[in-house]
């Protein structure tokens, strides 16, 4: 079972959303672990183990705010944006995508209340529409220097800033253009010196089309620096940005909503885009977290983590990602790789269809044989 993950990996992480949305549930069982890279990640986050699915014995104390799910990591969030695993594995930073708040969550034994997430700092976010705090990445020196990155909507632009122990972020890359709605936006290390930033489209699709836009783009930014960004446009034509996920060997795996269609992109070494899976059905293709053989793509609509299989090699996607704990926890955004090989995957349920829990970050381990693993 490939993909981001774990061993075989490659069909998990393809396009969460890949799978049509209409399709039977699949087993959520975990097996092995994806194939990590043969490189240490920069975020710490390279899965060394089998995943870990939390042993069925032992019971949660009751109270206000504790899901009995033993996958649930942290409940009665507000609504989530991105979230990165922290180098120990146990520990995620989140984003609340409306409130501007960076919190540190801690995974802990079932048998255990979940303790309350710690506020690690604040941005002002203008959150209208999809806009706020959208994503978080880790320094590649984050145990040295403790610096975190950070893709925000203020009140003229989208833009790249960066924060340190003092909380005030400084900005990396500013006049990323804002609409209405197209404000989402990702980001990654892809090496220790390179950044990767999915930019959405602000709402209008020609800006993506158009090389004087930073809009609806996939750029890179060598040794980002307050004052030193010199974004490289490697990808255009970006609708709704999804996530970007580096697999950490060769390649960058990103996903988009368009208006025809969701779609799971790589970037080779080479600099060539391609499309490696698309869903006409629109389910709603959201974060990623790949390996060499594979990819994790969260879902909005379709209410599920899809699995692909990809060609360690070729990278190809050839059969339709898995769908993987559908219906269970709502609304899926952002996504994670964990170094035990689960995603950590954040709720999107707010304000809309939330239940007494939501948000919740939530561990979510590969589809048992693959995905092609057996229905539930």
């Amino acid at each position: 079972m490939s993909v981001v993950v774990v061993g075989r990996v490659a069909s998990i992480l393809a396009v969460t959303a890949g799978l049509v949305v209409g399709c039977a549930r699949f087993d959520d069982s975990a097996s092995k672990p994806f194939t990590p890279a043969p490189t240490i990640e920069p975020e710490g986050q390279g899965p060394t183990s089998e995943p870990k699915t939390p042993p069925p014995t032992g019971q949660r104390p009751t109270g206000p705010c504790i899901d009995p799910d033993p996958a649930v990591v942290v409940s009665c969030l507000d609504t989530t944006g991105g979230l990165t695993v922290l180098p120990d594995g146990q520990q995620a930073l989140v984003t609340e995508r409306t409130t501007g708040r960076v919190l540190k969550v801690t995974a802990v034994d079932p048998s255990q209340a979940p303790p309350q997430p710690l506020e690690v700092t604040r941005v002002d976010v203008d959150a209208a529409g999809d806009g706020g705090l959208s994503d978080v990445a880790l320094s590649p020196s984050y145990g040295e220097d403790g610096l975190v990155y950070a893709y925000i909507t203020t009140a003229s632009d989208n833009r790249v800033v960066r924060i340190g122990a003092g909380g005030d972020p400084k900005p990396i890359l500013t006049g990323i253009p804002k609409g209405a709605n197209g404000n989402h936006g990702s980001l990654a290390f892809v090496s220790p010196t390179k950044l990767a930033v999915l930019t959405g489209d602000a709402g209008n699709p020609g800006a993506a089309n158009d090389p004087g836009s930073l809009a609806g783009k996939l750029l890179e930014i060598d040794n980002p620096a307050p004052g030193n960004a010199n974004p490289k446009v490697v990808a255009s034509g970006i609708g709704t940005a999804g996530g970007v996920c580096p697999d950490h060997k060769d390649t960058i795996w990103f996903t988009d909503r368009t208006a025809t269609e969701d779609r799971l992109q790589r970037l080779g070494p080479d600099g060539a885009v391609a499309t490696a899976w698309t869903w006409p059905d629109k389910p709603g293709a959201g974060g990623c977290a790949a390996a060499v053989d594979g990819v994790a793509v969260s879902m909005s609509g379709a209410k599920a983590l899809a699995f692909a299989d990809a060609d360690p090699t070729t990278h190809a996607v050839t059969t339709a990602p898995t769908m993987v704990a559908q219906d269970k926890y709502g609304s899926l955004g952002g996504a994670a790789l964990g170094a035990d090989g689960n995603v950590w995957v954040g709720t999107v349920n707010k304000p809309a269809a939330a239940g007494p829990l939501d948000d919740r970050i939530v561990r979510i381990p590969p589809p048992k044989g693959g995905a092609g693993g057996g229905p539930d």
